[in-house]
């Protein structure tokens, strides 16, 4: 196995890494939207936090030889089941191949935030 490690999104907040490489399969961990040239949570609506947490998940698929294109499986977390529709509509403008996705509304997410999405994606053995 080997770790996902880059700058390009947040650093984990805890004692996990931003993804690990296992073969062919990369496993994105859950991506809230948090700017990594900042550290701020990005923005206060769904649409701009669902953005940065697709963007951060493509940075970690990046880093581990993957993309949006080669997803198989995405788990999404939504603080509110209301903003469903708008999250969908950001999320597929990122996640094209359509992959198999599961969407629960929790409780509550890391930093207060809206949204929170992690991946598992194929990768060219190297």
């Amino acid at each position: 196995m080997q770790k996902i490690s880059t700058n390009q999104a947040p650093a984990a907040i805890g004692p996990y890494s931003q993804g690990m490489v296992l073969g062919n399969l990369v496993f994105a961990s859950g991506q809230i939207p948090v700017d990594p040239a900042t550290g701020e949570v990005a923005g206060d609506t769904i649409e701009t936090q669902a953005e940065q947490s697709c963007k951060n998940v493509g940075a970690v698929l990046a880093a581990g030889g993957s993309s949006y294109e080669k997803v198989a499986k995405t788990t999404c977390f939504l603080a509110d089941m209301a903003d469903f529709p708008v999250f969908n509509s950001v999320y597929e403008k990122y996640f094209v191949s359509s992959p198999a996705r599961s969407c629960v509304a929790v409780k509550a997410l890391p930093k207060g935030v809206l949204c929170e999405i992690e991946a598992i994606a194929y990768r060219e053995e190297e």
